[in-house]
């Protein structure tokens, strides 16, 4: 019985929240996709960003540990490399601004 209760009561719920979300303020008729989209490219950008970061890190730690006489050499290739990545994050939040109009 509160299995069926339940389940007329999301019915309800369903029933009742659609006239209210059918009409939208802009006239077009259709809801713009675009901001959505851009959102989840910029998540996944940040976050593969992320993990290359991380990566490179752990590699250059791991180099540093095994050579420490090329700390040097290893750590300006590291920042290098960290710059690299950080602008392909920069540059998603460029495209995703210029397309989100």
């Amino acid at each position: 019985m509160r299995k069926l209760q339940y389940l007329f009561m999301t019915m309800a719920c369903l029933l009742i929240a659609s006239p209210a979300f059918a009409q939208t303020g802009s006239g077009s008729g259709a809801a713009s996709l675009v901001p959505i989209g851009a959102g989840i490219g910029m998540g996944i950008a940040a976050g593969l960003c992320g993990v290359g970061q991380g990566k490179a890190t752990a590699s250059a730690t791991e180099a540093i540990a095994r050579n420490p006489g090329a700390r040097s050499g290893i750590q300006l290739l590291l920042v290098l490399g960290l710059a690299f990545i950080e602008s392909l994050t920069l540059f998603t939040l460029v495209v995703i601004f210029l397309t989100a109009k």
